[in-house]
């Protein structure tokens, strides 16, 4: 295993202090094959934003999102507003009852076998903490010419208690409708807040309804959920128990435009392979310390990373849907990626064999670079057989986003 440091949709509202981006929540994973691609970037009409008057944003094309520059972003930013989340509206008991979304079937691939379900039912935690070791290559798959399907990788429980460079995963709920959902996130490094951030990467699909809708609410954060096995087995725990530094509320996030401007929330398409986002969160105890400093560390994001390095990926998050129960955190060591390819004008996504089901959506993918962990994707689509997962390559686009939501945050 590879260590780590690190569908009711609202009217947009009014601008965050210090961010003016979008508001946001989340859902579990879109698990549908990517398909052809729009032609044509939409545009949002002013009265989208909730501010009246304001002017319509021509939405890029994916070419020209690529040359997005600050400015740009900053424009995008100010049509895009997220609600804070409300404090105390996630009691455990709701946490227990939230769901995932259902996973989607993928389009049928003429060219490769139906894929059959592993059934087989999760293995469960030992209570001996996990010694983490070095990330270290484990043998790569063969390489790909195409969309081959990568082995399927089982995944495994993290260990209780779980190592302390593990506390920067977690549990991410959200309120989409009148339901409540989960997904995955991860505590990632905040260049402009070295050693102090409190930014946590998603998926888009975790945040925003896409096409025609707009953020999900009381978006929250628990890290390192479950961390001391208290709830495992169908034991009974209170809220301090199953989150050891307690719920980080969202203030204030971002998806890329292209999700936004396209997306099926309920389907893979052409949209996942930008299925990226950030949120930024407060301390619930309102004492001023950030989020990594709470848990002890953060994971820097590698943007660009080259394939032919990437020998060995963990995806790590918490599946909530059959067989898994939601309250273990767990893991898939895949081997190389292969590509998942779509719009070609796009880049390919990351594609690992793993049988992790729903609430596992933007929890995030680790590998070695210069011997330490680094996150290179989030969760984003899958099978309905549960037998593969891809999720996004991030490339310009994604460091961009990340860098004006860094600063304009701090």
């Amino acid at each position: 295993m590879s260590p780590m440091y690190r569908p009711n949709r609202a009217v947009l509202g009014a601008s965050v202090a210090a961010l003016t981006v979008l508001a946001a929540t989340a859902c579990g994973p879109d698990n549908s094959d990517p398909v052809t691609a729009r032609t044509t970037a939409p545009t949002v009409a002013a009265g989208a934003t909730g501010k009246p008057g304001a002017a319509p944003i021509k939405l890029p094309t994916a070419e020209e999102l690529k040359t997005w520059k600050f400015e740009d972003w900053d424009k995008w930013a100010q049509q895009n507003v997220i609600t804070p989340a409300v404090k105390g509206y996630w009691t455990l008991q709701r946490i227990l009852n939230a769901k995932p979304k259902p996973m989607p079937q993928p389009q049928p691939d003429p060219a490769q076998p139906p894929a059959q379900p592993t059934g087989a039912a999760p293995a469960q935690p030992t209570s001996k903490p996990a010694a983490p070791a070095p990330a270290q290559p484990t043998t790569a798959q063969p390489p790909s010419t195409g969309d081959a399907l990568p082995t399927v990788i089982e995944a495994k429980p993290t260990q209780h208690p779980f190592a302390k460079n593990l506390h920067v995963n977690g549990k991410l709920f959200f309120k989409d409708g009148n339901e409540d959902y989960v997904c995955s996130g991860t505590v990632v490094s905040d260049p402009a807040n070295p050693g102090k951030s409190n930014l946590v990467w998603t998926a888009s699909h975790c945040l925003n309804g896409g096409k025609g809708g707009t953020y999900y609410t009381n978006i929250s954060f628990a890290p390192a959920y479950n961390s001391n096995g208290l709830l495992s087995g169908g034991k009974q725990a209170n809220e301090t128990d199953a989150e050891p530094y307690g719920e980080w509320g969202a203030t204030a996030g971002m998806v890329s435009p292209q999700w936004s401007a396209e997306a099926d929330p309920e389907h893979g398409g052409p949209w996942s392979q930008y299925d990226f986002g950030i949120i930024k969160v407060a301390n619930p105890s309102g004492d001023g310390k950030s989020l990594e400093e709470t848990v002890g560390g953060s994971v820097p994001i590698w943007f660009n990373a080259p394939r032919e390095q990437l020998s060995s990926v963990s995806a790590y998050g918490y599946p909530a849907g059959k067989p898994f129960d939601g309250v273990e955190l767990d893991h898939c060591d895949s081997g190389k990626p292969v590509k998942k390819t779509g719009d070609p004008s796009r880049p390919a996504m990351l594609m690992i064999g793993c049988n992790m089901t729903g609430g596992s959506s933007g929890g995030g993918w680790v590998a070695a670079k210069d011997g330490k962990p680094a996150l290179v994707s989030d969760t984003s689509i899958g099978n309905g057989a549960s037998t593969w997962e891809a999720g996004p390559y991030l490339d310009d686009v994604a460091a961009r986003m990340f860098d004006y939501f860094s600063k304009k945050s701090k």
